[in-house]
């Protein structure tokens, strides 16, 4: 995989974007799928102060315009009723990963008030049964709330983060308290403790 010619700011560049939040927690990873992208940090911190004026800017784009311009058009658009409200979801292939899309839920008025990697139509979501299976970027922070519920989302450090906490058994059976981390909806870490 290559990246996009000249200055243009595209689905590439973004892959790089959610990667830079990754590294804080998943820096082996991170540098393994620079490797696949054909890149390296210096693209990917250069990406990361692109996507940061165009959030900042006075004269920016709102969300969902800014994923249009940057992605292109949705792969899908589904509308999702959500407790009692309506809203739109709107969907892009990520390549990095191909079993995972990366969502935008709207409300009504079309704001963005969720963006994060969801699993695929059709791709087998992960067996998730014991600690043990919550490995890094196996898994998206609703597949783990289905599969250890009830879960309690909480806060996370930045706004493209979120935590889960959770009660769930580990190999031999004994449940454990499990606090997860996820960056853009992916399963980062299980801090100790």
């Amino acid at each position: 995989m290559t990246s996009a010619a000249g200055n243009a700011f595209g689905p590439f560049q973004f892959q790089l974007v959610l990667l830079r939040r990754m590294a804080d927690f998943q820096p082996g990873l991170v540098a393994d799928a620079l490797r696949e992208l054909g890149t390296d940090r210096a693209a990917l911190r250069e990406a990361h102060r692109r996507w940061q004026a165009m959030v900042r800017s006075p004269r920016g784009r709102g969300a969902v315009a800014r994923y249009r311009s940057v992605l292109g058009p949705p792969e899908d658009t589904v509308r999702r009723r959500i407790g009692d409200l309506d809203c739109e979801a709107l969907t892009w292939r990520v390549p990095l990963w191909p079993d995972l899309r990366f969502e935008v839920l709207t409300a009504p008025g079309g704001h963005a008030w969720n963006e994060w990697l969801v699993r695929a139509p059709g791709a087998a979501p992960p067996r998730l049964r014991t600690v043990e299976d919550l490995t890094p970027w196996s898994c998206t922070v609703d597949e783990a709330a289905r599969a250890f519920a009830p879960a309690r989302p909480l806060e996370g450090s930045a706004p493209t983060r979120w935590r889960l906490a959770f009660t769930a058994p580990d190999a031999a059976g004994e449940r454990h308290p499990v606090l997860a981390e996820f960056t853009w909806g992916l399963l980062q870490r299980l801090p100790d403790g």
